[in-house]
């Protein structure tokens, strides 16, 4: 007796449009900022360009304080939720064709909540290392960030971030020794004694209010000046 796959049986089922709709997903989200990239313009001579590549941590840094952003070479693309592999998939897009001289990239605690499945502090580290490769094979200078802190996560408890997201810094802090890259630290400056974030600086124990985002301003803003010195 032969076998039967359901599951290719339910596609079967579903009919040609419905399998389309299964197999046409955008997984890294390559669509979120496809017309802004068509629009931005190659960097003048003088134009010190910096793509923030991030999740929701980024994304939301130009709603809650745009300001940060106007006037300035600085292009936002953080997508809320994404993990390592979505954004190393994204990265030549996003990044790269932008032609920036430096990308911030802050990335690593939705891997620790599984959003894309189960992963590895070394594989979230080894996801990081690429997306620097990628960087210094095309002229830019990465700023590799600490994961901020969170005690716990409101859409996947359990996950234990507090412990977690130290261990994945001491790996990317490593990481950024081995390839003499820049780390910038903000897990030290915003940690409470929980491994968490004060209240003052979140809305949920992992998103920022606008004191939390003011922090993040001035440590990335010397990061970015120290990088353009050298």
């Amino acid at each position: 007796m032969h076998k039967i796959n359901i599951p290719l049986l339910i596609l079967v089922l579903l009919g040609p449009y419905q399998m389309s709709k299964v197999f046409a997903q955008d997984w890294p989200n390559l669509g979120k900022y496809q017309n802004a990239n068509k629009k931005v313009q190659h960097p003048k001579p003088d134009e010190y360009r910096v793509v923030f590549m991030g999740n929701s941590i980024t994304e939301g840094w130009s709603k809650a304080n745009s300001t940060f952003f106007e006037g300035k070479p600085y292009l936002n693309r953080g997508i809320s939720g994404q993990t390592t592999p979505q954004m190393l998939l994204r990265f030549r897009q996003d990044v790269i064709d932008l032609r920036p001289k430096i990308v911030v990239i802050l990335a690593g605690t939705n891997d620790i909540a599984e959003n894309t499945g189960p992963i590895t502090l070394e594989q979230i580290r080894d996801n990081m290392l690429s997306m620097v490769e990628l960087s210094e094979a095309n002229g830019i200078i990465p700023i590799v960030c600490s994961v901020l802190p969170a005690y716990d996560y409101p859409w996947r408890p359990g996950k234990a971030p507090n412990v977690k997201i130290p261990k994945l810094n001491k790996l990317l802090l490593n990481m950024c020794a081995k390839q003499q890259v820049p780390y910038l630290d903000y897990f030290s400056i915003m940690v409470d004694d929980r491994n968490g974030l004060p209240k003052k600086y979140t809305t949920d124990e992992v998103h920022l209010t606008k004191e939390g985002y003011a922090v993040m301003e001035e440590l990335v803003e010397k990061a970015i000046s120290e990088v353009l010195e050298k």
